[in-house]
């Protein structure tokens, strides 16, 4: 699976509010972008992006910032995905009309991952991301 650097940031920041979802508070700008390595200006462009689906709220203000917008449970990783990638494009062969036996064969074989791809990507939540994420910062120590 590729995924560009906007799916996986937009994928960090989800998970980012969704270990945060139980805090009353907004998540700031700077404490989504900053531990997860997120250009800040590209993160605004996503996090526009995850608004306008419905995923994320913001709050304006001094004290304002972001949050989900519904339970963890309720957003899957291929939401996410989808949102931010867009529907999978046709692949060159299939914009170039050559359907050939070896296209067809190939073809038939990247549908089927791309099924199996997006079915697992939708069993996958940020509960699930949140709580696993949980687990190994709890599970590490320090010296």
């Amino acid at each position: 699976m590729k995924l560009s650097a906007k799916a996986e940031y937009a994928c960090l920041a989800v998970l980012e509010l969704a270990l945060r979802h139980d805090r009353p508070e907004p998540a700031r700008l700077t404490e989504i972008a900053g531990p997860n390595g997120i250009p800040e200006r590209f993160l605004v462009q996503i996090l526009l992006q995850l608004k306008g689906a419905g995923y994320i709220t913001s709050v304006r203000g001094a004290s304002g910032g972001y949050r989900l917008a519904s339970d963890p449970r309720e957003i899957t990783l291929w939401d996410v995905v989808q949102t931010v990638e867009g529907p999978p494009m046709a692949s060159v062969a299939e914009q170039s009309c050559s359907h050939t036996v070896g296209w067809h064969v190939l073809h038939d074989v990247w549908v089927e991952a791309n099924r199996i791809e997006q079915e697992h990507l939708q069993q996958i939540d940020f509960a699930q991301l949140a709580d696993a994420a949980r687990e190994q910062n709890t599970n590490m120590y320090y010296i």
